[in-house]
């Protein structure tokens, strides 16, 4: 019986390479490396923002039926304008350097949700969502801004399409991925599942590689200059964060560096991010 030819994709995943070269691979093969706007890091992204909109679009809706909404309208109403603030001050880069195809693509909606959670999370296409328990931290509109620009920075930076596609290689190396994407098969889901914590603590975002929360701290910082909040305010933020007793970490920082590392690294991104800051 004669079998179906191998695509070189299953052939690489015979041999046991290292995952970078995997990823090298698959650069070449599928010409799927994109760059991060503002630190030019290459990344892998095989899957489609459709198919990424659709997932996220069906996650939010149940998160929203499950969960509570803040009654506080003056923090509902901070939440709301703050992002906003972010959300015209990406847009105007993207506009600016070329990007104006993506800016579409984003639905924003930017929502305080009722819980003593100390955290916040976004979803790829816009969805922004922040906890109340995380307002005793940031304080005010610039404490608040350090935390969205954050969150808006891993969607920018398609964080979530590079960890599904890396998700997708190493669990559907031999089938074609984006199809099994925009597909939305049973796998595909569960994929989806594992990354971002629905059936486990619902809402809450499976880790990010260290490496991609100090990419949005940096894309974050420049972020919330645009919108004229100053990026120095982010020090105190995490100051206050870090100096909170009991078991560290707190959910926000579980997949950061050690706090005064990642202080320090802040401190030598700011003159950079000072460079776009408009009062």
């Amino acid at each position: 019986m004669q079998t179906k030819p191998e695509t070189s994709l299953a052939c690489a995943f015979k041999h046991k390479g290292s995952w970078a070269l995997l990823l090298l691979l698959h650069c070449m093969l599928l010409s799927s490396c994109v760059t991060v706007p503002i630190t030019g890091r290459s990344q892998l992204n095989i899957v489609s923002s459709s198919g990424m909109l659709a997932l996220s679009n069906e996650t939010y809706g149940k998160f929203k039926k499950s969960n509570q909404e803040s009654a506080d309208r003056k923090n509902t109403a901070l939440v709301k304008n703050v992002g906003t603030r972010l959300q015209l001050a990406v847009e105007h880069y993207l506009r600016s350097n070329g990007m104006a195809a993506e800016v579409n693509g984003y639905l924003w909606e930017f929502k305080l949700f009722e819980s003593k959670d100390v955290n916040a999370f976004a979803l790829p296409g816009g969805k922004v969502v922040i906890y109340t328990g995380i307002l005793p931290f940031t304080k005010t509109d610039a404490g608040l801004a350090v935390v969205m620009s954050h969150e808006i920075a891993h969607v920018i930076a398609r964080h979530g399409n590079e960890r599904m596609s890396q998700a997708l290689i190493s669990q559907m190396g031999g089938i074609a991925l984006n199809e099994a994407l925009s597909s939305q098969s049973q796998k595909t889901k569960d994929l989806w599942a594992g990354i971002y914590g629905i059936g486990t603590t619902f809402g809450f975002l499976m880790p990010y590689s260290r490496m991609q929360e100090t990419e949005a701290d940096h894309i974050g910082l420049i972020f919330m200059a645009m919108a004229g909040y100053d990026p120095n305010e982010a020090v105190p933020f995490w100051r206050r964060m870090a100096a909170q007793p009991g078991n560290r970490p707190l959910e926000f920082l579980s997949t950061h560096p050690a706090p005064e590392s990642r202080i320090r690294q802040i401190q030598s991104e700011i003159p950079e991010a000072m460079r776009y800051y408009r009062k």
